[in-house]
């Protein structure tokens, strides 16, 4: 096949990448990856956020019948939830301070409980709340000797662990997760390119449509944007629609 043959072969293809949101540019081939046929391109926006939960799933390694909670019910960990919830027997619960979560987290096959009802005795907890609150509740709901997995991005912010009380005595795990690399038992195997195309091939669930807001005008952004990232903003993933013109 010439040169002129594969670019041909390419043309129209609709494929995810990694990159600033702009209207137009420019990446190498090896840069994107093809969203899988049967996705919809509404639905693979979510890729990104696919393969952090994948990888945390890796990380945490929750087995059948394992009883899971899941501190944050935004978009990342409703994700975690809704991949552990599909293993064999599996009890997840999500956790968060907003009640009004709990139709998206039954939605996606997890139970839903506020901090002041969380689960006990958990065999494995994930933490994405990104508050030290959040990070609390995962310690409390650990059982003896479990994991907590911490997908928070705190930044150069400090944040106040409960380390004594409950963490030694019980002798729990504090691992964190991070996307930047694979996660160490997939990492001799798996390349971030494989991990994000199995992250993609995740998306071919229907369920998950319920994590997408209908699509903001790119024009009426900045009037948005302060509701979008407000303290009390949708947990869902905003889709953002820009000008057919470009």
């Amino acid at each position: 096949m010439s040169q002129d043959d594969r670019k041909r072969t390419h043309v129209e293809r609709i494929v995810f990448a990694l990159h600033p949101h702009q209207s137009l540019f420019t990446v190498p081939a090896d840069a994107v990856i093809p969203v899988p046929e049967g996705i919809p391109p509404q639905r693979a926006v979510l890729a990104a956020n696919m393969e952090t939960a994948l990888n945390a799933l890796w990380d945490g390694a929750p087995g059948p019948a394992d009883r899971i909670a899941v501190i944050g019910g935004g978009v990342v960990g409703l994700l975690v939830a809704r991949l552990a919830a599909r293993l064999p027997g599996a009890e997840v619960t999500v956790v968060d301070i907003a009640p009004s979560r709990a139709e998206l987290a039954r939605a996606l096959g997890a139970r839903f409980a506020t901090p002041a009802a969380v689960p006990v005795e958990c065999d494995l907890v994930f933490h994405t709340s990104g508050t030290a609150g959040g990070l609390a509740t995962a310690l409390r709901t650990a059982g003896e000797e479990a994991t907590i997995v911490e997908l928070s991005w705190y930044g150069t912010g400090e944040v106040a662990a409960p380390l004594g009380e409950r963490f030694h005595s019980r002798r729990l795990r504090l691992v964190s997760s991070q996307v930047g690399k694979v996660a160490p038992s997939h990492r001799p195997r798996w390349s971030p390119a494989r991990r994000l195309a199995a992250a993609l091939a995740l998306l071919d669930d229907i369920a998950l449509d319920g994590l997408l807001t209908p699509a903001i005008d790119f024009a009426d952004l900045p009037a948005r944007l302060p509701a979008l990232l407000g303290r009390d903003a949708d947990a869902r993933c905003p889709l953002i629609r820009y000008p057919a013109d470009t």
